[in-house]
């Protein structure tokens, strides 16, 4: 892990300086960096967050990779528990992945960047050993709740004691933090290491095409250093000698791309992963990024247009959901505390009682909603609108919802 933030001048798995700029998302701050209410106004850092292409493997990837340090700070607020999609999501991942790997009693699991342990219980629960390994206060969470994690970023060190304190792993899983971590083929060169021979390297990430299709420029913020087709993804693993042999799309985070690989020849390759490949390859990256910029700039003039015709008509707004994309979207739009007047959190959030990144606007509870009645709620969490809006209303909330992306609506 480097000790410092760096411009990318070449790409971050090939070396190949053939990098292309495809969208930009302005300067942002850290997302999880939320200071408490009431502090006084100081500088705060804030980084140019510009998309580039590789020409060469087609990864997509940030220009500047900013200091880990920075970005997961030990007071690190996101815990996985507090979202049932991502709850229900790792039960689902427990049921596949046991049915495609071969466990026994004793087959190690370990999770890279596993947060609270909220994956790993699965595997708890299972009967199986587990490890997470976790550079947050999470980590301490996790362990209360019975989940043995180490508080550690994942680097050779970390793996390497992982392996001599309890030997090679049958699976090594890292959801959506996988495009998180610096010096991509290090990262899969420690993987393998910690593997058996039929052991399995199970990812999670956000998929490059989901994020197209949808509209997602709120996920472009500086804790996602890549975003990964199948094709780009495979790339990256075929350099610690990997072969993936099942993927498919989730909806885990707007749409996600969970992918199996081994060590060539471990496992017969599935159907899915010919299939994958060839949908990516019918679209050109090029002309999907030309449409992607003009619909973020139609996408931000239209939302804009419709809350100062809220405001305007005396609405009083509110946000609902703290998630690191609500900080891309808050930002991109210039959003401030005189168009929304506070952020809700469910209760227990760690991001509650502070501002959100960059902004005076208040994170407050849930209950507010229901106290003070405003008018509208503004789902920054609008990727689980489905989910979100039921809730609400059967909560009580009478108000109308806007859906922010992939094109602005109000919901009566």
């Amino acid at each position: 892990m480097r000790e410092s933030s760096y411009v990318v001048r070449e790409c971050q798995v090939c070396r190949s300086d053939k990098l292309e700029p495809a969208a930009f998302a302005g300067y942002l701050p850290p997302v999880n960096q939320l200071r408490p209410l009431g502090t006084p106004l100081a500088e705060q850092p804030a980084y140019p967050a510009q998309v580039l292409h590789c020409q060469n493997c087609q990864l997509v990837q940030l220009g500047l990779v900013v200091d880990a340090r920075i970005l997961f700070p030990p007071e690190y607020p996101y815990t996985s528990r507090t979202t049932k999609i991502l709850r229900d999501n790792f039960a689902e991942l427990y049921t596949e992945a046991t049915s495609l790997v071969p466990f026994d009693p004793k087959s190690l699991v370990v999770d890279i960047g596993s947060n609270d342990g909220t994956l790993l219980s699965n595997f708890v629960r299972g009967g199986h050993p587990v490890c997470g390994i976790e550079p947050t206060e999470r980590a301490h969470e996790a362990n209360a709740a019975g989940v043995h994690t180490e508080m550690a970023f994942f680097d050779a060190h970390s793996a390497g004691r992982v392996v001599s304190q309890l030997g090679k792993a049958r699976a090594v899983i890292a959801t959506n933090v996988f495009a998180h971590i610096d010096d991509a083929q290090s990262v899969v060169k420690n993987i393998a290491g910690m593997l058996d021979e039929r052991g399995v390297f199970i990812s999670e990430s956000h998929y490059l095409h989901s994020l197209l299709e949808t509209l997602q420029y709120d996920t472009i913020y500086h804790e996602h250093l890549r975003y990964y087709s199948l094709q780009s993804l495979a790339y990256l693993l075929q350099t610690g000698d990997f072969e993936v042999f099942h993927a498919r799309r989730i909806p885990t985070h707007g749409g996600s791309v969970r992918v199996y690989a081994a060590r060539k020849g471990a496992y017969p390759i599935q159907p899915s992963v010919a299939a994958m490949l060839a949908a990516e390859r019918a679209l050109p990256l090029a002309d999907q990024f030309r449409e992607f910029r003009e619909r973020m700039v139609r996408s931000k003039l239209e939302l804009y247009r419709l809350l100062a015709d809220l405001r305007g008509r005396g609405k009083r707004i509110v946000g609902i959901g703290a998630p690191s994309r609500a900080s891309t979207l808050i930002t991109y739009l210039g959003l401030d505390e005189g168009i929304l007047d506070a952020v809700l959190e469910v209760p227990g959030s760690h991001k509650v009682g502070k501002y959100m990144p960059g902004t005076l606007i208040p994170v407050l509870a849930e209950n507010y909603l229901f106290e003070r009645k405003p008018d509208i709620a503004l789902l920054l969490s609008w990727h689980i609108a489905d989910e979100l809006i039921p809730k609400l209303r059967a909560k009580g909330f009478a108000g109308q919802f806007v859906v922010p992306l992939p094109e602005p609506r109000l919901v009566e």
